[in-house]
């Protein structure tokens, strides 16, 4: 018994000696911080210098810069109106406050019963109308009333920026101001209100700025959403893409200060800069690229039928980990150039052939497919629908030499037969949703038509066709119909590469604090799609070795991949042709992506079928540089 009794009381004392250094080590910063927070005041400093941006290499992409910055903090309750009038004489072009702003305002310093009727005082009385209602009806009465001046709107919009936030948040009134007017301001020596030096973002190459994202003051619409990640209303944060995906650790740690009973600060600790993110891009071949697409967006007025053409779209991904390594969308407006790369995830395009490897796959999964049978290339001919044809009488040709040649008449028999009928000349072919199902559902296991898991906000995967008709099916296993994303399309071609295996994409590579690695992205793989991709991959080789997509990439890098051309309908008088390629190599053991996507390329008002080389061009030389970088 008493053997007992000493193990309980070693273990007792054991709990208590690790809680004490569990608490007293540990976890001291977290209870100090309590106690702090419960005995005294606690106020922030402004925002922590945020983390940087750097590429794949180390090299900076976004940094930080110096200005100066008017800060206001509310120590000791004094007048905020008296300091507004005084900032105005201070300050130029200050913004008129908004009418909401005018009437809560209005509100608040004029006796305003005489808005409401009796009835509605009554009500208020008896509690069946709320403050709220009854500020609102008074708000909807007060327009009659709002006489104020240029200088009385401009003093009202400082008086709320004074007033914003919490009590104790540090208040950015103006950002950026010049030496003179930071000078001028703290010599005013106005208690709380003072000019100090913050940071904002810089960008260091003009390329990807909107992939980065912005940054900003928490708004009206995302309020709720960053209070709820314990954010103050004050904070500067991510607004969108990589800023917004990657806030928690760009954002940093705000200085905390200790308010005196004189009302004066002192430091408890300081800010800490936000931690570096590194991204996947190498922004040396995104420079490279970029010229490439400007030598041919300037060339394009030398070629025949390129007056709607004006942007193009390129990525370099890792098929085996979904790294984006260089990504750019560049269109020329008149003499100007606009990176317009996310389009990329948001704009989506009718691609064609280049889709056919998903379409195969709809063909083995389904066992409509005879492997090595060999058809003869012809036309189809449904009830009431033109005949469609392949670009040209093709002849015998498999399952690969239907990739290799980029028959349509191939697909066109699968979609056929997998609707359970055999073809005939001008057949009614029935075709219903469930048809059209099984070809999206086969075509998202790719990554056309479905989210490709990028570390980005507003990704759209396209357009699907909401009518069913025998025609349409047809335009579908071609690519005809739905539309995709470049994105979508690099998710294709990498799951065609690794045989099935489809990773997310994306742009963060790792995050390191001071040097300190603190996160690394894992590959995320998304689904494994099951086709006979080995005689894909062989149809996508013979594509580049002497099929359709010969002379886009130099053959001694190995490469394999698909080309494919739409007609869109443009406007109500043009159609336009959109160019697309989808290439990866080595084909045996793939290395290296890439998608190079001309919209627009053509159009159809000429007799000789003529069309611009340019997707060819790009292909070629971002092929170069890519495998021999």
């Amino acid at each position: 018994m008493k053997k007992i009794y000493y193990i309980l009381i070693f273990t007792l004392i054991a709990v208590i000696v690790a809680r004490y250094t569990y608490i007293a080590y540990g976890k001291y910063d977290y209870y100090y911080e309590k106690y702090l927070n419960a005995t005294n005041k606690i106020v922030y400093g402004l925002n922590a210098p945020r983390g940087r941006i750097l590429d794949r290499n180390g090299k900076v992409l976004v940094d930080n810069k110096g200005i100066n910055t008017i800060v206001y903090h509310n120590l000791d309750n004094i007048d905020t109106l008296s300091v507004a009038r005084t900032l105005l004489t201070i300050l130029d072009d200050v913004r008129e406050a908004d009418v909401d702003s005018q009437k809560n305002f209005y509100l608040k310093y004029n006796e305003t019963d005489n808005l409401l009727t009796k009835e509605e005082k009554e009500l208020y009385a008896r509690r069946k109308l709320s403050t709220t209602e009854v500020e609102e009806i008074k708000k909807e009465r007060l327009d009659k009333y709002l006489g104020y001046s240029k200088e009385e709107k401009q003093i009202i919009y400082l008086y709320y920026l004074l007033n914003n936030g919490y009590y104790y948040d540090s208040k950015i009134i103006e950002s950026n101001v010049s030496d003179k007017v930071c000078a001028l301001v703290n010599e005013k020596n106005i208690n709380g209100l003072n000019c100090e030096y913050t940071t904002e973002r810089i960008y260091l190459y003009d390329t990807l700025n909107d992939i980065y994202g912005k940054v900003g003051k928490i708004t009206k619409e995302n309020k709720d959403y960053y209070l709820g990640l314990g954010y103050s209303l004050n904070d500067m944060v991510g607004l969108s893409y990589l800023e917004k995906e990657y806030d928690e650790y760009l954002k940093g740690e705000k200085a905390k200060y200790l308010v005196n009973d004189d009302n004066t600060l002192t430091l408890i600790s300081s800010a800490k800069q936000g931690s570096d993110i590194y991204l996947t891009i190498d922004i040396d071949l995104q420079l490279k690229i970029n010229e490439i697409l400007k030598k041919y967006l300037d060339k394009s007025k030398n070629y025949k039928y390129t007056k709607y053409y004006n942007t193009s779209y390129v990525i370099v991904s890792d098929p085996n980990t979904g790294e984006i390594i260089a990504s750019t969308g560049l269109s020329k407006v008149k003499d100007s150039y606009h990176d317009v790369t996310t389009n990329i995830l948001t704009s989506s395009y009718t691609v064609g052939s280049v889709v056919k490897g998903a379409s195969h796959t709809v063909g083995y999964q389904n066992d409509l497919i005879e492997i090595g049978k060999k058809i003869n290339d012809s036309c189809v001919k449904l009830y009431q629908v033109p005949t469609k044809c392949s670009f040209k009488r093709l002849g015998l040709i498999d399952d690969i030499t239907a990739l290799k040649t980029s028959s349509n008449y191939y697909q066109f028999m699968t979609a056929i037969k997998l609707t359970g009928q055999k073809y005939k000349y001008n057949m009614k072919l029935d075709v219903n949703d469930e048809h059209f199902k099984i070809y999206r559902e086969v075509f998202g296991s790719f990554g056309l038509g479905a989210s490709t898991g990028i570390d980005l906000e507003n990704e759209t995967t396209g357009i699907k066709g909401k009518k069913v008709a025998p025609d349409l099916l047809l335009n579908l296993s071609i690519g005809q119909y739905d539309t995709y994303t470049p994105l979508g399309l690099s998710n294709y071609i990498n799951t065609i590469a690794t045989s099935g295996k489809r990773y997310a994409l994306h742009y963060l590579k790792e995050v390191r604090n001071k040097n300190k690695v603190v996160y690394s992205y894992e590959p995320n793989l998304l689904n494994v799609v099951e086709s006979n991709f080995s005689r894909i991959k062989e149809g996508f080789r013979q594509v580049l070795y002497n099929g359709t997509g010969r002379g886009y990439t130099d053959l001694k890098y190995k490469p394999a991949g698909k080309t494919g051309t739409s007609e869109v309908v443009y406007s109500k008088d043009v159609t336009t042709i959109n160019h697309t390629y989808a290439m990866f190599a080595p084909y045996d053991d793939p290395e290296y992506s890439i998608v190079v996507m001309s919209p627009n390329i053509a159009y159809n008002n000429r007799q000789d079928g003529y069309i611009a080389p340019i997707n060819r061009y790009i292909s070629q030389e971002v092929s170069k540089l890519v495998f021999e970088k």
